[in-house]
């Protein structure tokens, strides 16, 4: 098979200096808001990139749960592989690519839990049966078989019958604290724009223009 023709030309739009805001939040707040106002299915799901103590790098997909200021929050299994490698190195970066819009925006930065409150907040505000799998899937581990996690998943259904399922203590939430991020937007002839947003020690956002 020759994948080597595969190409699009970008030219839906353009990123220039003039159009940028000053605040790296509210430019991902503009962007992310015309993600989903096109419809995109499931606009708020990312790439997370981290390390483990084996200094290899390990990639997976998770959903964006909230953001402001303080960072981007996602939800998981703090048992997970992902969790194994935030606890050993606790930076890490998110990646969203919508090729509706010809839009890439990569941010890095630290990454911390968010308080117990919080998760718990979020945990009661999911589906019934999504609480349940949190209990019922031993995260990253081998299993044996499908079935195992279809009888947990029914033994912990059986459990919490006619009762509010309680937030495990091994599941919560993760918010990355951003110092860099780059918004791309395709162009023609491969000329893509490149802007980037770096924190300085002053806790200032400085603005640069990439070559692609």
């Amino acid at each position: 098979m020759d994948i080597s023709s595969l190409r699009e030309e970008y030219s839906k739009s353009a990123f220039l200096e003039n159009n940028v805001l000053l605040s790296p939040f509210d430019q991902f707040g503009k962007w992310f808001g015309e993600a989903i106002k096109s419809k995109i299915i499931e606009p708020n799901a990312m790439h997370l990139a981290t390390l483990g103590e084996n200094m290899k790098p390990d990639g997976r997909i998770v959903l964006l749960k909230d953001f402001d200021e303080n960072g981007f929050t996602f939800y998981t299994n703090y048992q997970s592989r992902k969790a194994g490698d935030m606890a050993k190195n606790p930076f890490a970066s998110i990646t969203f690519f919508w090729p509706e819009l010809e839009r890439q925006i990569r941010i890095e930065g630290k990454i911390s839990k968010v308080d117990e409150k919080t998760s718990e907040e979020y945990f009661q505000k999911r589906p019934r049966k999504s609480q349940i799998g949190a209990w019922a899937s031993p995260q990253s581990q081998i299993i044996d078989g499908r079935e195992v996690l279809e009888a947990n998943f029914d033994s912990f259904e059986k459990k919490f019958e006619n009762t509010e399922v309680p937030k495990p203590n091994h599941w919560g939430g993760y918010c990355l604290s951003p110092d860099y991020f780059e918004f791309w937007q395709g162009r023609r002839s491969r000329l893509h724009d490149r802007i980037t947003f770096s924190k300085t020690e002053e806790n200032v956002w400085k603005i640069n223009r990439l070559a692609p």
